[in-house]
């Protein structure tokens, strides 16, 4: 059922806006240096794309949790 609901186009969607805001502020926090200097190698890229993904995924997990919340109370009433 986790699965399901994580790849629902509402959801992605989410995710995908929240990682793309979230994902470039901690990029520039933490490899600001690298960008103005212009030395971004596949070592520093392969990190900014996991820097990427944790947003993503915290977003995903609790848009999954909050629709499984509704559900379950929505079965209650």
């Amino acid at each position: 059922m986790f699965w399901a609901i994580a790849f629902r186009r509402d959801v992605l969607i989410r995710a995908l806006k929240t990682a793309a805001f979230v994902g470039v502020i901690l990029i520039v926090i933490n490899h600001a240096d690298a960008l103005l200097a212009g030395t971004i190698d596949a070592t520093r890229l392969a990190k900014m794309l996991l820097t990427m993904l944790v947003p993503y995924s915290v977003s995903t997990y609790a848009s999954v949790r909050s629709i499984q919340s509704l559900e379950v109370d929505g079965a209650d009433t």
